[in-house]
């Protein structure tokens, strides 16, 4: 009896360590294993995106510089989030305190810039599509790499402050040996909904809502052969053809992070009110963190730059001299 209750703890020789949580064998394999794939395909594509990015001088543009930040956030999501998805949702954690910390901060920070991409590739098509004639001045690459800097700098304080407790004393909340807890306030919840996902996401939806309109009446336009503009109405030029297949692009990405996020949204406002088990926060967590690997996905299906340049990457051309100046139209 007494070898059976040591087989259950986490670690046997304290007798302060939490138990182990006995799942079915096949359920288990399953879960690593769609994990195991998630992850792989995450790391992979992303780092794809990475590496086309940064290599071809075509690609510097501003809009694919948001792509880079995202896909920098994707790639961590893929590579220190993912793996120890299963091991935290089990009872046993073997890493210790201090990696439990540093697993929670990065989950808040990647998550917060992730949001943060998104917004400024909204503002970015909203200025494409809505003000094209002031987009080369209002956007530029000094400017955008300010934002992006700006963003990252304030997802590392504003997961600074949520964790500050915990980043003092690590395992504070434990309450056995070979368990990750992080408790917050209740306000601190609150504010962290409101700042990383309830506000960005309103403002994402009102911004496309304005693009999708004018991307509309400007098709319209075309289709009619419409090419005259007057000076009166300067501000609705139209834009160019490739800046509304990068919107309706982009926008697909924005769809689908909206769809991954909001059961995450939906069910911490449920855990909180007391609606819910804390447990099913891991749905959502867990749909969030797939989002990472849905991104480059669309890019493969809707930019034919992304499909060449994989062919460069995998074919090792862009080890040869000057292939960052290949052409990839």
């Amino acid at each position: 009896m007494e070898a059976q209750e040591e087989a259950e703890l986490c670690f046997p020789q304290l007798n302060t360590s939490c138990r182990k949580t006995m799942e079915p064998q096949f359920e288990t394999t399953i879960s690593y294993a769609v994990v195991s794939c998630t992850t792989l395909l995450t790391v992979v594509l992303n780092l794809l995106v990475i590496i086309s990015i940064s290599h071809f001088r075509q690609l510097h543009t501003t809009t694919n510089l948001l792509l880079l930040s995202l896909a920098v956030a994707d790639f961590l999501v893929g590579l220190l989030l993912m793996p120890f998805l299963l091991l935290h949702n089990q009872s046993c954690w073997i890493l210790g305190d201090i990696i439990c910390v540093v697993h929670y901060f990065l989950g808040f920070l990647v998550i917060s810039v992730s949001v943060g991409n998104m917004v400024l590739i909204s503002v970015d098509r909203y200025i494409a599509i809505c003000d094209p004639m002031f987009y080369s001045t209002k956007v530029t690459l000094k400017r955008v790499q300010l934002c992006v800097c700006v963003y990252w700098t304030f997802s590392a304080v504003h997961s600074t402050w949520i964790l500050w407790d915990v980043l003092e004393q690590p395992g504070r909340y434990n309450s056995c040996y070979g368990e990750c807890v992080v408790i917050n306030t209740y306000a601190e919840d609150v504010v962290d909904l409101v700042v990383t996902f309830l506000g960005p996401i309103v403002v994402i939806i009102l911004l496309y809502l304005r693009v999708f309109v004018v991307a509309v009446s400007q098709a319209r336009a075309m289709r009619s052969h419409i090419a005259t503009v007057t000076l009166q109405r300067s501000e609705t030029v139209k834009a160019k053809r490739s800046e509304i297949k990068a919107a309706r692009t982009l926008g697909i990405v924005v769809a689908v992070f909206l769809l991954c996020s909001c059961p995450y949204c939906c069910l911490t406002l449920a855990v909180e009110n007391n609606l819910l088990e804390k447990s099913f926060l891991g749905l959502g967590i867990w749909l969030v963190y797939f989002n990472s690997c849905l991104n480059p996905v669309i890019y493969v299906s809707f930019y034919p730059w992304f499909r060449k340049s994989i062919k460069y990457i995998t074919t090792l051309q862009i080890l040869q001299p000057g292939s960052r100046d290949t052409s990839l139209q």
